[in-house]
């Protein structure tokens, strides 16, 4: 099996659980500070989110899932006013890119805090950290991803996305909950080029930032089970080798199918959010102007 990274220091347990509470109430404070104070920032049904990270069954896992904008997506994505950015208990687990969160034996240690695990990108769905993803979802847990794989700053429609979430999703022993999420203005907090043509050493003050959350996606898997492998006989891929789900098994072809039609749901739900965010504003806008003229 392969190792994971500092797996330790991301366990509850770890000296007590005293150094995942700062690092977690120290980042959630600057959120906090950067979302609710330093910027505007509206929610649209921010009930659903709270009341899922809350109160949802014990037992029950929960997937997020959200486009990508900025490198400071997660954790300002959760500062907005009465989410509990601080509670260590009920901060999400989130997919973080290897090479940028784990490039070093102290920044992996802080992140490990920070209830992050190591992605690498380009090593395939079936990497040993999906696995460690994967326990904390049969424990329950609440995970955070960004399915599109890689931060995009263009106003543009959801991208395809990758299959690790999907795969998480079907292989979990109880299936999770999926509340998609898109947002908008943190490519103006924290831009990848700056008016100098680069990043700026610090998040930027007085943007707007939009965060609208969705409806859990519902996802009935054993069905989805059926018609992947009813459709598999008629897919022809070179194989990658993927090793076969349990219960029942699914071969490499089927997997294919049920991963892509899982994916095309999620990207269908946040694009549906993208032009509900677009819309509103355009509304805003139109009335403004009316306003203006009358």
């Amino acid at each position: 099996m392969a190792r994971r990274v500092m797996e330790w220091a991301g366990r509850a347990d770890y000296m007590g659980g005293i150094p995942r509470k700062i690092v977690i109430g120290a980042v959630g404070s600057f959120a906090k500070t950067w979302v609710t104070i330093l910027n505007s920032t509206t929610v649209h049904n921010a009930d659903t989110l709270l009341n899922l990270v809350r109160s949802r069954p014990i037992g029950l896992p929960l997937i997020t899932v959200s486009n990508h904008m900025s490198t400071l997506d997660d954790p300002f994505l959760w500062g907005f006013k009465g989410f509990p950015v601080c509670d260590a208990n009920l901060s999400r687990w989130v997919l973080a890119a290897e090479d940028i969160c784990f490039k070093s034996s102290p920044l992996s240690y802080f992140f490990r805090l920070g209830k992050c695990i190591p992605i690498t990108r380009g090593a395939g769905i079936y990497q040993e950290h999906m696995n460690e993803a994967l326990e904390r979802l049969s424990e329950g847990a609440w995970l955070h991803t960004f399915p599109e794989g890689k931060v995009y700053q263009e106003d543009a429609p959801i991208r395809r996305l990758k299959w690790g979430t999907a795969s998480l999703i079907a292989r979990a022993p109880v299936t999770p909950i999926v509340l998609p999420i898109v947002h908008s203005g943190f490519d103006k907090v924290m831009p990848d080029k700056s008016s100098r043509g680069k990043r700026p050493p610090f998040p930027l003050l007085n943007k707007e930032i939009k965060i609208i959350v969705g409806e859990p996606i519902e996802f009935d898997i054993p069905k989805m089970r059926q018609v992947a492998t009813s459709l598999s006989p008629k897919m022809s891929h070179p194989s990658l080798g993927w090793p076969s789900l349990c219960p029942g098994g699914l071969d490499e072809a089927a997997q294919r199918c049920l991963y892509s039609e899982i994916s095309e749901k999620i990207q269908n739900a946040l694009e549906r959010l993208r032009i509900f965010e677009w819309n509103a504003i355009s509304f805003l806008v139109a009335s403004i102007t009316y306003q203006v003229q009358f």
